[in-house]
Order: C-alpha cells, then structure tokens, then sequence
C-alpha cells in the first residue's frame, strides 16, 4: 500500500488503514521509518485536533476499568474515543502481553471507539517511543478523545505529560501511607487527581484519601496554566460508574479555559519542541550503534575497563571521534 493511498484511509477514518498505520510508525526498520515520515507529513495538514487525555497511576489502581467507563461514557455522548495502551516489555524476551482488549472488552466492541496496545519496548517514561507519532494519526482519523495509559511503574512517568493537553493521576485508597505513594515529581505535573474505587466499604477510606491529596495539592507552587481551583482531586468509582461525569466536566471546563486564556496553543508548541529535542537525542544515541562509532566504542570501554582512561576522558574522546576533531 502506498503512503498516498494510505493516508487517504486514514483520513477516511478506516480503522485497519489506522492499525497498519500505527504499526508502520513503531517499526525500527530504516525503509519503514521513511515511509512513516512521509505519511505523517501528507496528514499534518487535516487540520483535525483532539483533546489528548494521559493518564498514569498505580499498578492495580484499576486504570482499565476506569478508562473503560470513561470511554464508554463519552461514546455514549456520541464522541469518538481512542485509546492508545502501553503494556511493560520484559527486560529478558523483549516481548508483551498486550493484554488491554480483553480488560476493556465492552469498550473493544463499541464501534466509536479503537484501542491500540503497544509495547514500551523498555522504553523509560510509561509511554513506547512512538506513541506521539501514533496520537497524530488518531487525530487525523478523526478521533474527538484520544487516552494515553502508561505503563503504571509511577514516578517516572512524567514523560506522558509532554504528549497530553490533561494529565490525570489516578489514585486507589487504602494504599498505605497516602501521600507517599506517589511522589511530588509525578503530582505536581497532574491536572486531575482521581482516587478510584470509591465504593463500598473502600468509599470512606476514599473520601479521606481524596482530602488528603487536595491537601497537599494546595501547597504546591501555582501553575500559570492553571484557573482557580486547579489541579483539583476528587473521587469516582469505575465499577459502580459515579463521579465520572462530574471528571469529565471538569476536564472540559479546564480544556475550554485553557484555550480561550491562549494556555492551549502554548503547550502544543512547546511540546512540539520537546519531541523534535528528543528526536535528535535518539538520533544520535543511534548513530552511535552504527560502524565505525560502535568499533570506536568498543576499544575506548575496553581502556576504561583496564583503567588505562577515566570514563569521563574516554567520553571526550568518543565525542570528539564523532564530531571529526580526534
């Protein structure tokens, strides 16, 4: 299938064309990678724009569940919802479950929405390598919703922040000593603090938990991008559906201010230029793994390792074979 044709699909909202248009953006192939440029060069012009939702927790937290009931809520509004799932990669095989269709099964069936697992591939940070690259193409298909869900490793977790316009964190009760369970770093980047399972006998454990997390919240230094009572916490119940509704107008009323006080166009823009930062940083990383560096390399680990150099003198040196003044 060629980029043209491709991309026509895509815009056309097929959801194979956008599953093998995904696929095409997380190959590592050199020839795929060309073909993912000039694909996503041909739909940078749609004009299309979702609201990008991440949203980072726990494991066990309940995130599918949650997103489930979200997603299913907003499709019932009669949006179109995407959701973009990153499972853990194992450290020995490499490989996946990519499990999250069958946790989100009511969700998987409803023809406005599309879940797309992904592997991280040990990528840090909770998202895979091309996960921004794949938000762009669900925009372009047409998606309203588009929900990021990390890995759920915690306080690293920080670089789906820089991919989403709101940044939910979400909490579970009864986790111990609360406001140690998830650090200051990944709080201070959430815009919605969700404490789930508010139900049953869990909902007064809840209750306290959510006030224990608004309290600290209040002591964090005030955001620009933020109008008053922001970053709020509140408590929802996934299982039994209460509180999501009342999220979600909150996330609305945060996306509407943030877009008529200009906040909006100002993050895009700026995370635009994190990812071109971060595209050139992977480059590089991969111009090292490449003849002659990787030879190069090699011999200068060696001299460390025999203590002929320090580290950071073998470093210079290898930065000065690349940049062509050895």
């Amino acid at each position: 299938m060629v980029v043209e044709d491709l991309a026509e699909r895509v815009l056309r909202g097929e959801r194979r064309a956008l599953a093998r248009a995904i696929t095409l953006v997380e190959s590592g192939r050199a020839d795929h990678r060309a073909e993912a440029l000039a694909l996503l060069g041909a739909l940078r012009g749609s004009g299309r724009e979702a609201l990008r939702i991440g949203l980072s927790g726990t494991p066990g937290v309940g995130k599918s569940t949650f997103i489930e009931t979200f997603g299913c809520m907003l499709t019932a509004r009669g949006l179109k919802v995407a959701v973009l799932a990153v499972d853990p990669s194992s450290a020995r095989s490499g490989g996946s479950i990519l499990g999250d269709k069958t946790r989100m099964e009511r969700l998987s069936r409803d023809p406005n929405a599309f879940i797309r697992p992904s592997p991280s591939q040990s990528h840090l940070g909770g998202v895979a390598r091309r996960t921004r690259e794949a938000i762009e193409l669900c925009e372009a298909a047409g998606f309203d919703v588009i929900l990021i869900e990390t890995v759920g490793v915690g306080q690293s977790e920080t670089v789906v922040a820089e991919m989403s316009d709101l940044f939910l964190l979400l909490l579970a009760p009864a986790g111990g000593d609360e406001l140690q369970g998830v650090k200051r770093g990944i709080m201070e980047m959430a815009d919605l603090i969700l404490v789930n399972k508010a139900d049953g006998d869990l909902k007064p454990v809840a209750t306290r938990t959510c006030a224990d997390y608004a309290g600290a919240l209040r002591l964090l230094r005030k955001r620009p991008q933020d109008p008053p009572g922001f970053p709020k916490a509140m408590t929802v119940s996934a299982l039994e559906d209460s509180g999501v509704e009342t999220a979600w107008d909150e996330m609305v009323a945060l996306r509407d201010w943030r877009r008529d006080e200009g906040h909006w166009a100002a993050r895009r823009a700026a995370q635009a230029r994190y990812w071109f930062e971060a595209e050139v940083r992977q480059a590089l990383l991969a111009r090292l793994e490449r003849e002659p560096m990787k030879g190069i390399l090699s011999a200068l680990a060696g001299e460390v390792e025999d203590g002929r150099r320090s580290p950071g003198e073998a470093a210079e040196a290898a930065l000065a074979q690349l940049e062509g003044r050895a």
